[in-house]
């Protein structure tokens, strides 16, 4: 498989695979946000989903997969730290402010700034539409967290250090993005990259909840692995959806594309957290679904 993708490289029937992963991406993120942000504390749920995904992970990255080359100890020691950052920032703004508020301010700063970055670290250019679909993208966006930011009845006393924090773990997602990028790129098998990230990008959360994770009772712990199952196996089609997206064709144009997540998070916020839409929030989605549209169009 990995020999098909990587003859798809640069060609037109990459660049449709990559636009149908890059969606893939967009609800599969949206629903891991949500499975992190249900019931359970955040932190346990990203503790557990995180454990999950590292353990799955360990045959694959030891056994199936090529071995990494040299050069990439470097590359998944910097994507664990950056990772390390985002999940910290995420995971507090998340325990401070509602998901339809915090989600759609995350997802909002990054696609600019994984633009810019995509600019510089790969040399990619966009055309003047391009630019427009991109800023379309983001007023919706933007607009969706002032409209729930007015009207949202929970968790109001925290949340505008909710809005902070989801700021900078938006400049998070887009440095991730652009790095994430490049390691994957740099590997001959991206399966390598992504065995080999998702078994070192597990071991931190489950590490600093350790002491609540081993204090867990059967009840409580059956539900919460249950989801971090669940999680995971979202985690590898998400992620691996858009990291092999950005290998097939342009960085920036896979990142727009992903944080139309925002509407489907609005979906799930309101089906399955009891968080409601109503007619100005559902044209704000239709305006950010619009961008992307624009965004590849122009392309």
């Amino acid at each position: 498989m990995s020999g098909w993708l990587i003859s798809l490289e640069g060609t037109a029937a990459g660049r449709d695979l990559a636009l149908a992963l890059a969606l893939l991406a967009a609800v599969l993120h949206a629903v891991f946000g949500a499975l992190q942000k249900g019931r359970h504390d955040p932190w346990m749920s990203r503790a557990v989903i995180d454990l999950c995904y590292g353990v799955i992970a360990v045959p694959f990255a030891l056994f199936v997969v090529p071995w990494p080359e040299p050069h990439m100890w470097a590359i998944f020691a910097g994507a664990f730290v950056i990772h390390a950052g985002y999940k910290l920032l995420q995971a507090m703004a998340y325990d401070r402010g509602a998901y339809t508020v915090v989600y759609p301010v995350v997802r909002g700063t990054g696609p600019f700034f994984a633009v810019i970055g995509a600019g510089i670290v790969f040399g990619e250019t966009y055309a003047a539409g391009q630019w427009a679909g991109v800023g379309i993208l983001m007023t919706g966006i933007f607009g969706l967290a002032a409209w729930n930011l007015r009207h949202v009845e929970i968790d109001r006393e925290t949340l505008l250090p909710a809005l902070g924090l989801a700021v900078v773990t938006g400049a998070f997602v887009a440095l991730y993005t652009t790095y994430d990028a490049y390691g994957i790129r740099a590997t001959a098998d991206p399966f390598t990259f992504l065995a080999w990230f998702f078994m070192i990008d597990g071991v931190l959360f489950p590490a600093i909840m350790a002491r609540r994770l081993l204090r867990l009772t059967r009840a409580e712990a059956v539900p919460l692995f249950r989801r971090g199952v669940m999680g995971a196996f979202v985690a590898y089609l998400s992620f691996g959806s858009i990291m092999l997206a950005t290998r097939l064709d342009k960085v920036g144009e896979a990142a727009v594309l992903r944080e139309t997540s925002t509407v489907f998070a609005a979906v799930i916020g309101w089906w399955m957290l009891g968080e409601k839409v109503g007619a100005v929030r559902a044209s704000l989605m239709g305006l950010i679904a619009a961008g992307a549209v624009v965004m590849e169009w122009a392309g």
